[in-house]
């Protein structure tokens, strides 16, 4: 972080009405005062009829929480490193997913269901 010099309020009222480029704002002024889209309603329309940022998808990713045995990840981030998320998706895309889980996740946990 860049340490500023503490300077005075004196100097600073200085240093502002010594700059011709970008004088401080008077009160007739600041009552006068428009909005950006008050004061430049094309302009504001042609930004706003502007898709910015990433192009929407027909089907996006669902963010979704998963306990997984830390083994299992440890394979799949040694296979590779960044990817390993993908790595993790095209997997359990490729799996044969039974209709009838529930006895095997009981069975592997321990668990009676």
């Amino acid at each position: 972080m860049t340490a500023y010099p503490k300077i005075s309020e004196a100097e600073i009222r200085r240093r502002i009405a010594s700059d011709a480029d970008s004088p401080e704002i008077t009160d007739e002024q600041m009552k006068t005062a428009r909005s950006f889209r008050e004061a430049f309603p094309g302009l504001a329309a042609s930004i706003d009829s502007t898709r910015r940022g990433r192009p929407k998808l027909d089907s996006p990713k669902e963010v979704v929480s998963l306990r997984v045995d830390p083994q299992t990840i440890a394979k799949f981030k040694a296979a590779g490193g960044a990817k390993w998320r993908a790595r993790m998706s095209l997997a359990l895309d490729k799996a044969q997913v039974s209709t009838n889980v529930s006895a095997e996740v009981s069975r592997k946990s321990g668990k009676r269901g």
